[in-house]
């Protein structure tokens, strides 16, 4: 009996530690990639703008060619929006929020399994090489101190995706001009 009550102890005290750690770490996260692609601002802007040549880059349209795809509202202008539908990728959303011309694209992102969003950004700077392409994606997840311990991990989850997927505009851009 009493070997049990100190094994009941110890993993309570774990549980108890893990929670508490829990609320220590950070609830916000930022992910950030950027490439400098040979082509001016412009070049690229319409490749990002318009929601439907995602579909040239992403990665994830690539992982899932089976993936259900929705576009709607005004056409490369604010509230332009996508919905789609993997079993693969998972299910999402993503709607335009901000846009400066040939600079910069703001878009909303929710995942309904999770109830998670974030926000995301293509920014778009000018150098003497080309154009500095820079994607980020930020966003919180609460106060659940299960959650967070997710934090810690989504930069490599994400950051390799953001990779490839400025690569392959990259490519398609750079092939286009």
């Amino acid at each position: 009996m009493g070997f049990l009550k100190k094994a009941l102890f110890i993993v309570s005290f774990i549980l108890v530690a893990v929670v508490l750690i829990g609320f220590l770490l950070p609830s916000e996260y930022e992910v950030k990639r950027s490439i400098v692609i040979e082509a001016e601002p412009e070049a690229i802007y319409s490749e990002v703008v318009n929601l439907r040549a995602w579909q040239n880059w992403g990665v994830w349209f690539q992982n899932d060619p089976d993936m259900q795809i929705e576009y709607g509202g005004p056409d490369r202008a604010i509230g332009m929006y996508s919905k789609w539908q993997s079993e693969t990728q998972g299910d999402g959303e993503m709607e335009i929020t901000e846009l400066q011309h040939n600079r910069e694209i703001v878009y909303r992102l929710y995942f309904p399994e999770f109830d998670m969003g974030s926000t995301g950004a293509v920014k778009l700077q000018p150098t003497p090489e080309g154009t500095r392409v820079t994607w980020s994606d930020t966003g919180t997840v609460g106060n659940n101190p299960m959650n967070r311990y997710f934090v810690l991990f989504l930069d490599d989850m994400i950051g390799p995706d953001f990779e490839m997927g400025l690569e392959n505009l990259k490519t398609v851009v750079e092939n286009k001009t």
